[in-house]
């Protein structure tokens, strides 16, 4: 679209730029101020043609003017009069409509107040409430203000107020029940251990049990504090501590009502799992507060009782508030944290139990976790874990107590005397039978002084084996065993003491430096008398297990004694054996051969009188042994001193002998062999200890006698007179004897004839000797 003048504008624009684009400028100019000066007349025309109209229109115009001032001036008039006369009336009407107002406000407001005064009744009745702690009233106060009163006065702002205000309220008395929880959680944590005593009380007065176990050191003379519920002591007079107490349970001692004011008001709020979700996880926490033991627990009994009071005061009212608590706990939650807490209760007394060695102490310990597990039964926990841990308990008080035995052992041992216990009357007769029933027709109708073959440690282990076996019987009683599994415990315990730690106690014994022979003579008498007196050990399990005894039983039926008195009494016949080749080595220290003798003395050498002497005596001591050991023992030492002599002649340290030195040891040999001959010890065959020095005895015999044609001719034959006369030893003793004749030794034959014999011999004899390993 076009507006009037923008064809001429833009025809104009073309035509200035046709103009500007040549050279016609001028007359573009003269054209536009003709054009101007047209308009200019057409303007002109219009105006004079119009003219007269106008005048006539200002006029009319001025004779109006006139005529309204007339009018207005009468309606100024005639209202001042209407004014005038209708004042009288507006004042009227004035205070009836005031008066109406007033009346329409006062009605409205008795309306509105009788409307809004059940509201702020109970806004009022609210607050009260809510500063009198009255949580569940006030919820349902709150209930009621909110879908009873407030809908009706819906249109007033202080109800939206109120309105607005009802979920802070809420919330606040949320907040406020929670705080009594948190201060009802608090005060249990410290009432937990009081109602733990009092609940073991109980119950060991129910399972006939010692109620001192349950009884704190001191308790009698410390205040007790104050209950965290009441502010008041849990005992008026504490002589009737007791008695009260025995009447007393967890509800007597704990307010729950915070528990169930704010159970009620989580419910009725809708957010009881909310509720349920922070106690069980608060309990949850205390739990694992009240399972940490004391760093000092093991010290002594004191901090066993206070950590199970504390575990058991908890679980006592939890099983309370499962009863009460209208579901908050459950049983399947309470088995769930009993579970827990067993496993930790048991690891933590294990743990702590394990640094225990007094006996005295663990016994305390046992029957406190008895009545521990006792007082949980009652409240329907399972209990077989700490079963179980009794029973490691006792194997550690076993193990304590072979421990303790073990310093028994060794003070008896160092105290002994090893020698035969010899009793001057009736009375130590009498004393010493009733300690160790040992029964002998002879010596009880001997005379006084009569001797028992055993040492005074006999009686005393005998005895301590017995309160041990007692011991550990103590502490299986009521642990609900039966009386089989009784018994192979006692049995067991007992096979161990003997096995290792009466035997370890031994071995260490026999292997004493220091000890001597008698002694270990007198030791393996006793282990002999021990060893028989495993028969009447059986017979004291029997009795103390109330069991019939069966000797068809195996394993564990009987008790391991007998080997191990075997054992042992064999480990002391080869130090026996030892001590004595040790002794006999004493005396042939002594020997101090003059090889280059020149006349034989006629009469054996004194080392090999003491000798003789020294074995006489101690083979006497031999006598309550076993024939077997008493026989090993004098073979063994004939067997040895033989050894020792043929060792001596053959020794390389010996170069050179004369006849007279070879004499001279033929005289102690024969010595020797009468010492043999005598039987110092029963039960040998005849010449059975002669055949110790037949080696010796037929070197001497070769060499005294000279009878080398026999010898030569004989030689390998079974029916030789010289049958053990090795070629070898032969040369050894004929060279020594060569070495002899050059520092001319040899008085009784000429010189020349003995140096020739000699060579011969020795020839011969090595011929047999490169003939023996040719073959």
């Amino acid at each position: 679209m076009i507006y009037p003048g923008e064809e001429d504008v833009e025809a104009t624009d073309v035509v200035s730029w046709t103009i500007y684009d040549g050279d016609e400028h001028g007359k573009f100019m003269e054209r536009l101020d003709t054009r101007i000066r047209n308009h200019d007349r057409d303007i002109e025309r219009m105006c004079n043609h119009h003219y007269q109209g106008f005048i006539d229109s200002i006029r009319e115009l001025l004779q109006v003017r006139s005529q309204a001032h007339k009018l207005k001036t009468e309606v100024v008039r005639i209202d001042e009069e209407a004014q005038e006369s209708a004042k009288q009336l507006l004042a009227k009407s004035e205070e009836m409509i005031k008066t109406r107002k007033v009346q329409s406000n006062i009605s409205a407001a008795v309306d509105a107040l009788t409307l809004c005064l059940p509201v702020l009744t109970t806004y009022s009745k609210l607050q009260s409430q809510m500063k009198d702690k009255r949580y569940y009233p006030a919820l349902k106060t709150l209930e009621q203000l909110e879908h009873t009163y407030l809908p009706r006065v819906a249109s007033y702002r202080f109800a939206q107020q109120m309105r607005d205000n009802i979920p802070r309220v809420r919330e606040d008395i949320k907040q406020a029940s929670m705080s009594d929880i948190k201060d009802f959680l608090e005060a249990i944590r410290w009432v937990s251990t009081r109602i733990g005593q009092v609940a073991m009380k109980r119950a060991a007065l129910q399972y006939n049990m010692d109620p001192k176990l349950a009884v704190t050191r001191n308790e009698r003379h410390a205040t007790l504090p104050p209950n965290p519920f009441t502010g008041e002591t849990y005992e008026a007079q504490a002589e009737a501590q007791s008695d009260e107490e025995e009447e007393l349970c967890a509800q007597d001692l704990i307010d729950f009502t915070p528990v169930y004011r704010c159970l009620h008001i989580y419910t009725v709020l809708g957010a009881r799992d909310q509720f349920e979700t922070y106690y069980r996880e608060q309990r949850r926490e205390q739990a694992r507060l009240a399972l940490q033991p004391p760093t000092n627990m093991h010290e002594n009994l004191e901090g066993y009782r206070q950590y199970l009071y504390g575990v058991l005061g908890f679980f006592v009212i939890e099983d309370h508030v499962l009863n009460i608590g209208n579901g908050l706990v459950t049983r399947s939650y309470l088995g769930e944290v009993w579970e827990m807490a067993s496993g930790k209760v048991v690891n933590n007394i294990r743990n702590h139990s394990s640094y225990c060695t007094d006996t005295y102490l663990m016994l305390n310990i046992k029957n406190l976790i008895m009545l521990f597990a006792h007082t949980l039964q009652n409240y329907g926990y399972t209990v077989t874990p700490l079963h179980e841990l009794l029973l490691e308990v006792k194997d550690h008080y076993n193990e304590v107590l072979m421990q303790k035995w073990v310093q028994v052992f060794r003070d008896i041992f160092e105290k002994d005397n090893y020698h035969p216990v010899q009793v001057e009357t009736p009375e130590e007769f009498s004393r010493i039978t009733e300690i160790f029933p040992y029964r002998d027709r002879n010596l009880e109708q001997a005379q006084f002084p009569k001797r028992f073959p055993f040492s005074m440690m006999v009686p005393k282990v005998f005895q301590e084996v017995k309160v041990y076996i007692s011991a550990c019987l103590e502490f299986s009683e009521d642990l609900n065993l039966s009386q089989t599994e009784k018994e192979d415990m006692v049995r067991k315990s007992t096979n161990l003491l003997l096995t290792r730690t009466l035997s370890g106690c031994l071995a260490t014994l026999i292997k004493r430096p220091g000890l001597r022979l008698l002694q270990l003579i007198q030791i393996t008498i006793n282990t002999l008398h021990l060893e028989h007196a495993n028969v009447l050990l059986e017979h004291y399990v029997a009795k103390l297990t109330g069991s019939i005894e069966d000797s068809s039983k195996p394993g564990l039926g009987r008790l391991q004694g007998k080997a191990m008195f075997k054992d042992i009494r064999g480990e002391a016949e080869e130090q026996i054996y030892i001590a004595l080749r040790l002794k006999i080595d004493e005396f042939l220290d002594l020997a101090s051969y003059d090889w280059m003798l020149a006349e034989p003395r006629g009469m054996s050498s004194s080392y090999v009188l003491d000798l003789i002497a020294f074995l006489t005596s101690t083979f006497t001591a031999f006598t309550n042994l076993p024939v077997r050991v008493a026989q090993t023992a004098c073979m063994s030492a004939c067997q040895y001193v033989a050894k020792c002599l043929m060792a001596m002649l053959l020794s390389e340290d010996v170069k050179q002998m004369s006849l007279a030195a070879l004499e001279q040891v033929n005289l102690d040999v024969i010595q020797c062999e009468q010492f043999a001959a005598t039987e110092p010890v029963e039960g040998f065959e005849e010449g059975a200890l002669l055949m110790c020095f037949a080696d010796l005895r037929q070197l001497l015999d070769l060499f005294m006698t000279e009878d080398w044609s026999t010898y030569f001719h004989d030689y390998g034959s079974e029916n030789s007179k010289y049958l053990r006369v090795s070629p070898h030893n032969a040369i050894i003793v004929v060279e020594k004897l060569r070495e002899g004749e050059k520092r001319g030794m040899f008085s009784i034959l000429k010189r020349s004839d003995k140096k020739k014999l000699l060579e011969t011999v020795l020839k011969q004899l090595k011929q047999l000797t490169q003939h023996q390993h040719a073959s």
